[in-house]
């Protein structure tokens, strides 16, 4: 019975990894640190509701076997490209970090399809930079996930992101060279994570690309 810690829990990704996680009967605890309650009531579920700008003083609870960590936003919802860096990398590295410190053993984290420390375009950039950062913690085992574009239902609208998954899932079917491009339903993308998470294996890191989480 194992004790999973969730980052980004209120998020597309990370609201079905937490909610499977409630259900699986591998788990005795499911911790989630966010800024704002769930408003979920579960036996299994220990909520901490934090400032992330604050790490030092809830650190400490970060105790567990397994980290998921699927926060996010867009740049229009945070406001600046530092404000967005500071959600998608620092809090996420922070709280990684702080998780090997405290002994945790296994890492998930959502990246995103292209993350690339290199490449020229911010948004995957940081995701990149997260990427290779995180693979210098002190994990056993580390599985990054770089989805395409996320199917769900989200609590905010997104009509140029809803636009861009139709087009993609269009236009993904017709050139199968774009395949890597197929949109993802976020519910599959958190199965993917927790299978991983209770597969057997001795690899210590493992970046799994879009097409291949179809297939976990």
């Amino acid at each position: 019975m194992k004790t999973a810690i969730v980052i980004g829990a209120s998020g597309l990704v990370g609201s079905f990894v937490t909610l499977k996680l409630l259900e699986d009967n591998s788990y005795e605890k499911v911790k989630v640190f966010v800024r704002r309650s769930l408003d979920i009531t579960h036996k299994k579920l220990e909520e901490h509701i934090v400032n992330f700008e604050k790490i030092d003083a809830w650190k400490e609870f970060l105790i567990g076997d397994e980290l998921y960590s699927a926060l996010g936003t867009t740049i229009k919802k945070a406001g600046s490209k530092e404000a967005q860096y500071k959600i998608d990398f620092t809090y996420q590295y922070d709280a990684a970090e702080a998780a090997s410190q405290n002994g945790v053993k296994n890492y998930f984290l959502v990246s995103s399809a292209g993350a690339d420390y290199k490449s020229s375009n911010f948004y995957l950039r940081m995701k990149g930079n997260l990427d290779e950062k995180v693979q210098q913690l002190n994990f056993e085992r580390i599985r990054i996930f770089r989805p395409s574009f996320l199917e769900g239902l989200r609590s905010e609208k997104r009509l140029g992101e809803s636009i861009g998954i139709k087009i993609a899932g269009i236009v993904t079917k017709l050139i199968p060279a774009l395949k890597k491009y197929k949109p993802i339903n976020a519910s599959l993308v958190a199965d993917a994570m927790i299978k991983s998470a209770n597969q057997t294996s001795s690899e210590k890191i493992r970046i799994y690309q879009s097409e291949e989480i179809f297939n976990i």
